[in-house]
């Protein structure tokens, strides 16, 4: 059974990856995980998302994952026998102390080990897999070769999980001390500055002083920052590879963003499963939404050797709003995000067959019932014309000019 596994920063993204075809979603709890800065879960929180995904047939997986000093312990034995006891699927844990305490305090919380542990070879995976681990997250810097002979290695029971899409650390396997030296700031406790994607400039040695910036192109110069990966159109080589959980980058990203890639990754995962096949046009679709340049990472070896990016993040499409009742009567109540117009063309991004569709914006309502020609205001409250049968949830979007 193929797993899609979506990223949560918040209760939002945590509904909308669900609602836009998310099989399980992996999040943090306000401590032990490496994105603090990301909205996280309250303990509340927790048990609330625990109860929603299961009311859905779907998984929630924890992390745990920082790289532990002594002080880190304090507190966290509670916190994993909390994790349990409220039904966690999983932890995501990087730190073996931590793995051996969660083994002895609460066994039922299934074990996934984290990419941050940089399993790279077949004998440290059967070693995770020996401490008790149901899952690996294999290190990004493998390829499609390797997998297979890791999957061909270890007990057929344990799973095999690979990141499929999103930002990459440039960095091994997310293992960073850029950001500590710079800031303070530990990139391997949850507080990274992204560091690697700052603009840098080089110095001559005997030129003290003298700073020169290396020109690329217009927006400067990126020695540092990573494409993105983007492995959607070859789901069928994962697969066959022993890969089952296809694992989205981005709890700091927008509810957008997680809406229209765990979208078109949910598109192709059941295309593979149902025909064998894999739909061009979601090659545009991964376009949509912010990102760099893609790449297909480590996994074909040496076929793709531009790894470094030397832009800003680019996308071809804005959100401009999300509905936020089933349409009827030939209305849909949406809330604006973004500004637009009458004769604005509005596309529609959904789980369901309004996927794609366009809505040429010639009426529009406030909440006052009150014509309206241009929605201007802030999470402003639209009654907006439309045939289409529009569900809650559904993201309507707008192809920018000039990208």
């Amino acid at each position: 059974m193929l797993e899609l596994l979506a990223p949560a920063g918040n209760m939002e993204k945590l509904k909308t990856a669900f609602n836009f075809g998310a099989d399980a979603c992996y999040l943090a709890g306000k401590k032990f995980g490496l994105r603090a800065f990301s909205g996280n879960f309250d303990e509340n929180e927790l048990a609330e998302a625990v109860t929603l995904a299961h009311s859905m047939s779907k998984k929630i997986y924890v992390t745990v994952n920082i790289v532990a000093h002594n002080c880190d312990y304090v507190g966290m034995k509670e916190y994993l026998e909390f994790l349990q006891k409220i039904g966690v699927d999983g932890i995501i844990v990087s730190d073996i102390g931590i793995m051996q305490l969660a083994l002895n305090c609460a066994p039922k919380l299934d074990l996934h080990v984290s990419t941050q542990a940089n399993i790279t070879n077949k004998y440290t995976a059967k070693f995770f897999c020996d401490m008790g681990a149901k899952r690996l997250v294999l290190a990004r810097e493998l390829s499609i070769e390797e997998i297979k002979e890791i999957r061909d290695f270890i007990p057929k029971d344990v799973e095999i999980e690979t990141f499929v899409h999103g930002a990459m650390c440039i960095s091994y396997s997310g293992r960073c001390l850029l950001s500590n030296y710079l800031s303070g700031r530990d990139s391997n406790r949850g507080a990274c500055i992204q560091a690697c994607r700052f603009e840098y400039s080089i110095c001559e040695k005997s030129r003290h002083g003298e700073h020169y910036d290396i020109q690329e192109d217009e927006r400067g110069t990126y020695i540092l920052n990573s494409k993105d990966l983007c492995m959607i159109e070859y789901i069928d080589k994962l697969v066959d590879a022993g890969v089952t959980s296809f694992k989205i980058e981005g709890r700091m990203k927008s509810p957008y963003y997680v809406a229209t890639i765990t979208n078109a990754y949910r598109r192709a995962i059941d295309d593979f499963e149902d025909k064998k096949t894999f739909d061009a046009s979601l090659l545009d679709e991964v376009e949509k939404t912010s990102h760099r340049r893609y790449t297909t990472g480590f996994y074909f070896g040496a076929k793709d050797k531009e790894y470094i990016e030397d832009s800003m993040p680019i996308q071809s499409y804005e959100f401009m709003a999300i509905v936020k009742e089933d349409a009827k009567d030939g209305f849909a109540k949406i809330e604006q995000r973004n500004r637009f117009k009458v004769g604005d063309v509005l596309e529609v991004l959904s789980p369901n067959d309004t996927f794609n569709k366009k809505i040429i914006v010639d009426y529009m309502e406030d909440e006052d019932g009150n014509a309206i020609s241009d929605a201007s205001l802030v999470q402003q409250i639209i009654m907006l014309k439309t045939d289409l049968p529009l569900k809650a949830g559904d993201i309507l979007r707008k192809e920018q000019q000039n990208i």
